[in-house]
């Protein structure tokens, strides 16, 4: 009887930074491997964000025998409510992780339908036919796991993201001796963190940061605005040492902010004296010099209050000459536009804005070339899976492996919906599941697609005119001038020539047509003629009213 196989099928993060979520399966069991959202592209008007298409496990919901999050970022994290509507599984995560999906569960009220447990690293867990053993790795978030998953085809490594630090915040490095011990039982595959495959030697310490927050610290003379991922828990620890140090004392912006620091803190993952941690609106009044505050929006999304700072719309209060704000982040692959319109917008409010590129305020999570190639060694797998990452991480991550001697058929670079399959001695890529994007727009979840962002995207670029026409009922012929309305397309005040002319074009298509289709054959009309004088094309909408 032929063993059966493990198949892999990935239904986000590959091919793409973001929304990572994987299915491992064997025989009638599903695990699934994170629950993550991804932000928006600029020409995705509107979308909050997107989650992974899992349509695909519908069917297969009670095949499920648990969910694994590997750590609390939003892209392994977003979309746990999304997921838990449709199925019904435990989840298993570190307690900081657990604290964090809590925060999210609690506000779409889920937290009762939700079948959290809480593991540490060094335990394991049976799921099904999956053993699944926690090791701790190194990451920009505390309590980050990897996975040393065995199955009856063998055994598997999901490296969660990672890096190898040695002197991590935290004190707890990423564990070296269990990623070892795996590798001498024999693994089959590897499935390893691309994101900062592309980048040459060793990913820096955590600790840099301290110093460049030390140096901000020291220079600033107003208030300082520390911008970051509100589960980025290890960044609002450095800022509690600098404001300490530094005499301040700290606020957190925000909703995410102040529930995940309330969370930390509590979980005891945020060591903070309280005499350190003042409300915002007291903040506020306080001498600048002695105050810092600590916010959301590094990505530069327009709802968080880095982006509504950049814009002068903020409620409670507004960027002030004199203030230092510290983008403690790199934009994600396809954010750069966005991030650098924010930080313009703060430095035209008078802020001094310090990111990446000038100063160490942020150091990656994710293991550059050298670490992805000695995790290789390490690991000493049969097959190597580069997953997390776009097209061009997870093929120069199949490059590293090839330099420590994988051979090239051993290696899978496949995107989202390929199948995988895994025996021992044989690797198969199988067939391409149907799946997309799934974009969240308020309360709408995969409402929206491609079909209304490209009507979006037209609208934003050549605004729509809007007709309206009244005839009479029996004889079809018009009642006063077509009324026309524009937005987003011509000043109307100085189209009225051009709107004159339409409207006697509309004259001379009702006058030649009488049939049941002649509100598109206007439209069609008008399309062409605004594109033949203005060179743009407008959404074109007509309405007939025909009167007694």
């Amino acid at each position: 009887m032929a063993q059966k196989a493990i198949r892999l099928v990935p239904l986000g993060g590959l091919g793409e930074v973001g929304k990572n979520m994987l299915s491992v399966e064997y025989g009638e069991n599903i695990l699934i491997i994170d629950t993550g959202i991804m932000f928006p592209e600029n020409d995705m008007l509107g979308i909050d964000y997107i989650i992974p298409d899992f349509d695909y496990l519908l069917d297969k919901k009670d095949l499920v025998r648990g969910i694994v999050v590997t750590h609390g970022h939003e892209d392994h994290t977003g979309a746990i409510s999304h997921v838990l509507e449709e199925i019904q599984a435990p989840i298993y995560a570190t307690a900081l992780t657990c604290g964090l999906l809590e925060v999210k569960l609690n506000r779409r009220g889920m937290r009762d339908k939700a079948d959290l447990h809480v593991i540490q690293a060094g335990d394991s867990v049976q799921l099904g036919p999956f053993g699944i053993e926690f090791f701790h790795v190194c990451h920009s978030i505390p309590d980050a796991v990897g996975l040393g998953i065995t199955t009856p085809a063998g055994l598997i490594v999901h490296s969660g993201d990672f890096k190898f630090d040695h002197s991590p915040v935290d004190g707890w490095p990423t564990d070296f001796a269990k990623l070892a011990e795996l590798g001498g039982r024999g693994v089959l595959a590897l499935l390893s963190d691309s994101t900062n495959a592309l980048e040459k030697g060793w990913t820096p310490s955590e600790t840099v940061v301290d110093g460049a927050l030390d140096e901000v610290f020291r220079d600033a003379k107003g208030r300082i605005l520390i911008g970051s991922f509100a589960s980025l828990i290890s960044r609002m620890a450095q800022v509690a040492n600098a404001a300490a140090n530094h005499g301040r004392v700290m606020a957190f912006v925000g909703t995410s902010m102040i529930e995940n620091a309330k969370m930390a803190r509590k979980l005891g993952y945020l060591d903070i004296p309280d005499k350190l941690i003042v409300p915002l609106d007291k903040a506020l009044e306080m001498k600048p010099s002695k105050v810092v505050l600590m916010c959301t929006g590094t990505q530069g999304e327009p709802s968080s209050i880095l982006g509504r700072l950049s814009k002068g719309v903020n409620r409670q209060f507004n960027i002030e000459p004199g203030d230092t704000v510290v983008l403690s982040s790199h934009p994600i692959p396809g954010n750069e536009e966005t991030v650098h319109r924010t930080i313009n917008g703060l430095f035209q409010r008078g802020a001094q804005v310090i990111y990446d590129e000038i100063a160490p305020v942020h150091v990656s999570g994710h293991a550059s070339a050298e670490e992805i190639k000695l995790l290789i060694k390490l690991v000493q797998p049969e097959y190597v899976i580069p997953i997390h990452g776009e097209l061009r991480h997870l093929k120069r991550h199949a490059d590293l492996a090839r330099e420590v001697g994988i051979p090239e058929d051993h290696i899978a670079v496949v995107e989202n919906g390929t199948v995988i399959e895994l025996r021992k001695g044989k690797l198969e890529i199988g067939e391409r599941i149907p799946g997309g994007y799934v974009f969240v727009d308020g309360s709408m979840v995969g409402d929206i697609g491609p079909k209304v962002l490209r009507e979006r995207e037209s609208l934003a670029r050549d605004g729509f005119v809007a007709i309206h026409i009244h005839r009479q009922a029996k004889s079809g012929k018009l009642r006063g001038d077509p009324q026309i309305i524009s937005r987003g397309f011509v000043f109307t005040p100085d189209a009225q020539d051009l709107f004159a002319r339409a409207g006697q074009r509309i004259r001379e298509v009702l006058s030649a047509n009488q049939d049941n289709e002649l509100e598109a054959r206007v439209e069609k009309d008008l399309r062409k003629f605004f594109y033949t004088e203005t060179r743009r094309r407008p959404m074109v909408f007509v309405f007939i009213t025909d009167n007694s």
